[in-house]
């Protein structure tokens, strides 16, 4: 007889652990399959805390070699052993991932190891990779399997020329140049990695900008500062071939709208153009789970699929892939199939890019609100004109807050500087009490702050910044 439960959950990655966690704490009885030999999915294994570690890491060797010294701190020029820095970076991992282990101990959560497909309504069957298949049984099923990297057609990604996300966080050696297609998030931070340990780095981006969906501005200046970070940029550009060699790859790119082609030699190519929903062997046709033409599992607000009892959270379904973002799904799906009212405002999800400086953001984009014809007001605040940025040599970067026009309503909040990625949170909590430029003007800060550029940009809103 096959094991039965309230809620068994595919996948444990943020929005699979938290959503089992959360479950279990509201008396549910719960099971989680994983077919990775660790939990946390892509985030905890091959993405978020490993790339973290990573940025974190070359931050302190670029610090060392080319900026203690401007503090008065002598040093010998610092050698890197990377060896040592992969090995900071996987105790990292070890650490998280065996975090999520013990939650689940602590939540007696039922975990199961292997492949999971769903095989009818309210069933699992489990491959492990070694032994006898599983069939698990419960009311409700959780798709959260997350995504995997987008492929560029023709490219054979080996992870050790050619690489991936994941492949470009576990490189033996720093690559004397290292190509990157794709202007996005994880291509850039990837490349500050490589970049402050020495490697010439190289952008191939299709579109005529980097960080598509950044408000406008912003993307801008970030491309201004990583390029006076010593990144070449190829704007509006296309890749029409990839070729390896015994040493090195030759990279063939053209003008986007056709144009005389030019190769790039590099010695290691990060392709870096985006993930899709991973839903690959889950028999979600079987079952009668639609999908869009993205290849993401369709959903109604409380996440459930085309088939009762089945729900999908996560990269798997639209709207931007984060980690964040599905762990609030996780909670929000928790709580409805407990019987509660659970629910995500998708109108302040945070975004974080992890470069330095951090590029932060919630809330829309000057860009959204002129195609939606919304009349706002605009208050800039740069962090040239904040004491602890000059104090700290952090000056590049600004504070960007958009208001409603009439009603003051802050509709987006805009952050490239030092430590965006803490700083942008008082927005996110402003906006989900849809607070005004006004209140967030009229907030004490501490000083000296980088803060306090953000209490500055809300004064900005109405003319009124007081250090500019």
């Amino acid at each position: 007889m096959a094991d039965s439960f309230d809620l068994i959950v595919i996948g444990t990655g943020p929005g699979g652990y938290v959503c089992a966690i959360r479950a279990a704490q509201l008396g549910l009885k719960v099971a989680v399959v994983e077919k990775r030999a660790t939990f946390g999915g892509t985030c905890l294994n091959v993405g978020c805390i490993p790339s973290k570690a990573m940025l974190h890491a070359s931050e302190m060797y670029d610090e060392a070699a080319n900026r203690l010294g401007d503090m008065g701190i002598g040093l010998n020029k610092p050698k890197l052993d990377l060896k040592k820095m992969l090995a900071f970076k996987d105790e990292g991992v070890d650490g998280n991932v065996k975090g999520v282990a013990f939650l689940f101990k602590k939540n007696k959560i039922e975990t199961v190891q292997g492949t999971g497909k769903i095989v009818a309504k309210g069933k699992v069957e489990v491959t492990p990779e070694k032994g006898d298949k599983k069939t698990l049984e419960a009311k409700n099923i959780v798709i959260a399997t997350g995504s995997d990297i987008a492929r560029l057609p023709g490219v054979e990604i080996d992870e050790k020329q050619v690489v991936s996300s994941t492949g470009a966080l576990a490189l033996d050696k720093v690559p004397g140049k290292l190509v990157v297609i794709g202007g996005g998030y994880i291509g850039l931070e990837l490349g500050s990695v490589w970049s402050r340990l020495g490697a010439e780095v190289t952008v191939v981006e299709f579109l005529d900008r980097i960080t598509p969906g950044m408000d406008g501005e912003v993307s801008k200046t970030f491309q201004r500062i990583l390029k006076k970070q010593g990144f070449t940029f190829m704007l509006s550009t296309k890749v029409t071939k990839v070729e390896t060699q015994k040493k090195g790859v030759t990279v063939t790119v053209e003008p986007a709208k056709g144009g005389d082609a030019q190769t790039l030699e590099a010695d290691t190519v990060l392709v870096s153009i985006g993930r899709v929903p991973y839903t690959e062997g889950l028999g979600l046709e079987d079952v009668g789970v639609k999908t869009d033409d993205k290849g993401r599992v369709e959903v109604d607000d409380h996440f459930k699929t085309s088939v009762d009892g089945i729900y999908a959270i996560g990269d798997v379904i639209a709207g931007p892939m984060l980690a964040h973002k599905a762990e609030d799904e996780g909670v929000a799906l928790a709580e409805i199939v407990a019987g509660q009212a659970g629910h995500v405002n998708y109108g302040v999800i945070p975004g974080v890019v992890y470069t330095a400086p951090e590029v932060a953001y919630v809330g829309k984009t000057e860009e959204e609100l002129k195609e939606a014809g919304v009349d706002y007001k605009v208050g800039k605040f740069p962090f040239t004109a904040n004491g602890r940025a000059k104090v700290n040599h952090t000056t590049d970067g600004f504070v960007k807050v958009l208001a409603d026009a009439k009603t003051d309503k802050v509709l987006g909040v805009h952050i490239i500087g030092a430590n965006a990625g803490e700083m942008i949170h008082e927005a996110a909590v402003l906006m989900e009490f849809e607070g005004s430029a006004e209140d967030l003007a009229r907030t004490c800060h501490a000083h000296p702050t980088l803060s306090e550029a953000v209490k500055e940009a809300a004064l900005a809103v109405a003319d009124r910044a007081i250090h500019m």
